[in-house]
């Protein structure tokens, strides 16, 4: 009997250890999701100076001081936004880039990487347009704040935000050591202390992937007077965007 109990015992942990083994060594097919790039859409298309991809740039230009950079979910195809955000926002340049990966982008995604190639972005769309607001949505909230928390960015501007990957992976699997599995935490609530700039959070009202609890987490760490909130009411994670008030309120963070 108590052989029996010990076998059971072994396959037990022997199953735990390489479930843990396979979320380890697969954790970044679990994040992203690379999508193609919208080809019907037109947007010129613009290379980074990245020396070790080639990481495509989707972008409405315009002359002037403004521009926008956004930072898409780990699973979208960032293009699809820029008719309504040329038609919302059209005295500002556009920029949305593409991921590793994702939109016709080589290479693969990954914390590192993705923000490597947002201070690029960053560095050569603020050379002509000094007043760049940053905005990220859900997975791209994590390289909004990093890039705005290195940057001079005028604004940023928070959809469906997170204090960190690492808190939401722990939620999703509480019987996992993701602190220690996890390689791409994206630690927002890192950052917020540094950030200097008047930022905005959008939170849908039923959001099924972000717990508000955890957004509320990140809104506490901004210094005081920074950040504000606002809640677009009958809207869950994925359909916040379709809201009629969503461009009204990314226009009032502007």
């Amino acid at each position: 009997m108590l052989r029996t109990v010990i076998l059971l015992f072994a396959l037990v942990v022997a199953l735990y250890l390489g479930l843990c083994a396979a979320l380890f060594v697969f954790q970044r097919s679990l994040i992203y999701f690379p999508q193609p790039r919208t080809l019907s859409i037109n947007a010129t298309i613009l290379k980074l100076p990245v020396a070790d991809a080639q990481v495509l740039v989707s972008a409405r230009p315009h002359e002037g001081p403004d521009a926008l950079i956004y930072f898409g979910g780990n699973a979208e195809d960032v293009t699809r936004n820029l008719p309504a955000f040329s038609q919302a926002f059209p005295n500002q340049a556009i920029y949305l880039l593409n991921y590793r990966g994702f939109g016709g982008s080589s290479g693969s995604p990954s914390e590192e990487t993705i923000q490597r190639d947002a201070l690029a972005l960053f560095d050569m769309v603020h050379a002509k347009h000094p007043n760049t607001v940053i905005v990220g949505r859900s997975l791209g909230t994590g390289v909004a704040i990093h890039l705005a928390s290195l940057r001079p960015a005028s604004r940023l501007i928070l959809i469906t935000p997170y204090s960190s990957l690492e808190d939401l992976a722990a939620i999703k699997m509480p019987l996992f050591p993701v602190r220690w599995l996890l390689e791409d935490k994206f630690e927002s609530w890192k950052q917020a202390s540094r950030i200097t700039v008047p930022t905005l959070l959008i939170v849908a009202e039923h959001d099924e992937i972000i717990p508000r609890a955890n957004t509320e987490k990140l809104y506490r760490h901004f210094p005081t007077g920074i950040a504000s909130l606002k809640v677009i009411a009958g809207t869950d994670h994925n359909s916040i965007s379709e809201s009629p008030h969503y461009l009204k309120l990314l226009a009032s963070g502007m």
